[in-house]
């Protein structure tokens, strides 16, 4: 099951997947409103949905231009479209106008509440909130109806499960569930009115999918988002009269503020230096930060290439850092090329050297544990060894003698991407490949051709129980090598899947 679910929501971008589910719960809320299932008459939701889509969309092109910045049109529709299902709907024009303001309000923040290019707080949250203490709309939250729950819930799930935010998501629901119903029961209603309230008629769902989610607004590493989400779940559930707008966008702000305090989410400035093959497939690429960018070995960086003719994924991926943290070096990012390519790699690879690329902050928790006496096993299956490049090299930098098995799975024939490195590590290198190398180096052995199997792994690594693992690579791999490896007794493992890659 997991694996089909990687492969499924590995062929749609993060941003798309937001998108198809906030359109398809708005064209169902349509449908249902047509069909007399909806407090809300069909005029309104339609007034509502233009206003919002159409202002959102138009006001954010429009700051891009001012300000000289790139238009992200997915996360304008995104904004426009949480407006639409948060705000109530109504044809007059005071409440029509209220929901542009919000709008305008939505765009302005990205750029007016910002520092060094990031937004701090979730746009959509600031127009709806901003917007609700003047009284010209009122972000009601609509979008928490029965009818519109299974819907919610399947996209709720997928996007936090394609995210890796899956446990997030599910501290916030459980704590503010859990909340919300003890405040029910206390205030004298019955266990079914406040199960149904929780769980069929209030955001809570949604909150926690669409909106907590959010990646520009979370700190970088998973302990930081499970705390924020818990804070984020009292001001939520807990009942207050705050005297303004709605405690839901309150509590969601608190929490986008919280989570900028755990560091810097500024956006990242990077000059194109070049690109060396290293394999048959396999390319590094080499930037130059504006400023020193703080990372550790093993996280990933998100970059931003605008480029004609983009293909469905887009123009943003995620990618794993292979160099080390420098003071001031380049950063590099491998990348596999095969020969039907997306149109993102095939920008990256036509990049000229002095241009500029953006990225966003680093975030990953894929990082090996401080103790250096702590025995461990790598597992990279193709393109995987990325993380563990920076990893290795870091700790080759550092003179920390760590005891590390290298597991390399791959299916290229040719050189092998950062063979050096990995001999001046001094780890032992198991290698699974297509052909016996004619020589290999001091403490390397061959395990054979063909898929790594469980089997294969354990028989390589007789005491892979004993190491602390972590496996990179594809989801299918990474699934079946992390069940294997915990079968035979091995308590921590970590993954690292290149999903969608």
């Amino acid at each position: 099951m997991k694996t089909w679910l990687d492969r499924i929501t590995g062929l749609v971008p993060m941003y798309k997947l937001v998108l198809i589910f906030l359109l398809a719960t708005s064209v169902l809320a349509v449908v249902l409103s047509f069909a007399g299932q909806l407090s809300y008459a069909p005029d309104a939701l339609l007034a509502s949905f233009v206003v919002s889509i159409g202002v959102t969309f138009g006001s954010s092109w429009l700051a891009a231009r001012i300000v000289r910045t790139r238009f992200h049109f997915e996360s304008a529709l995104i904004s426009g479209f949480l407006i639409f299902l948060i705000i109530n709907p109504r044809l007059e024009l005071e409440s029509l106008l209220g929901t542009a303001l919000a709008c305008l309000l939505a765009s302005a923040s990205k750029y007016l509440l910002a520092v060094r290019g990031r937004h701090i707080f979730n746009p959509a949250a600031v127009g709806l909130f901003i917007v609700g203490i003047t009284g010209l709309a009122y972000p009601g939250w609509w979008v928490g109806t029965p009818y519109l729950q299974p819907l919610i819930v399947i996209g709720a799930f997928l996007i936090l499960y394609r995210t890796q935010r899956l446990t997030m998501g599910l501290v916030f629901i459980v704590l503010a569930s859990a909340i919300n119903i003890g405040a029910f029961l206390a205030g004298g209603s019955t266990l079914e009115s406040a199960l149904t309230f929780t769980f069929l008629s209030s955001p809570l769902v949604f909150f926690a999918g669409f909106m907590l989610s959010e990646p520009l607004t979370l700190p970088p590493r998973r302990w930081q988002q499970i705390a924020v989400a818990a804070l984020v779940a009292l001001p939520f559930a807990i009942p207050f009269n705050s005297g303004i707008t709605n405690k839901y966008l309150l509590a969601l702000l608190i929490g986008n503020l919280i989570a900028f305090a755990f560091g810097q989410r500024r956006g990242i400035r990077l000059t194109y230096l070049g690109k060396q093959q290293l394999g048959a497939t396999t390319w590094e690429l080499a930037f130059q930060p504006s400023r020193p960018v703080r990372f550790l070995p093993g996280q990933y960086m998100e970059l931003t290439i605008p480029h004609r003719r983009a293909d469905f994924r887009g123009s943003r991926r995620y990618f794993s850092i292979s160099s080390a943290p420098t003071d001031d070096g380049p950063i590099t990012f491998a990348i596999s090329v095969p020969s039907k390519s997306s149109s993102f790699k095939q920008a990256l690879l036509d990049l000229a050297p002095g241009q500029i690329v953006n990225g966003t902050g680093v975030g990953g928790d894929f990082a090996l544990p401080k103790d250096a006496r702590e025995p461990l096993l790598l597992v990279a299956g193709g393109i995987g060894i990325t993380p563990f490049a920076s990893q290795l090299a870091h700790a080759t930098e550092r003179g920390d003698k760590r005891d590390v098995v290298v597991v390399y799975a791959t299916s290229t024939p040719g050189p092998l991407p950062y063979r050096e490195l990995l001999e001046n590590s001094g780890a032992r290198v198991v290698l699974f490949g297509p052909e016996a190398p004619d020589t290999l180096p001091l403490g390397w052995s061959y395990g054979g051709s063909g898929r790594v199997t469980g089997e294969r792994l354990v028989g390589a690594v007789p005491d892979a129980a004993q190491r602390r693992a972590f496996v990179s690579g594809p989801p299918a791999l990474v699934n079946d090598l992390r069940h294997a490896l915990r079968s035979q007794g091995a308590k921590r493992v970590h993954a690292d899947s290149f999903s969608g890659y």
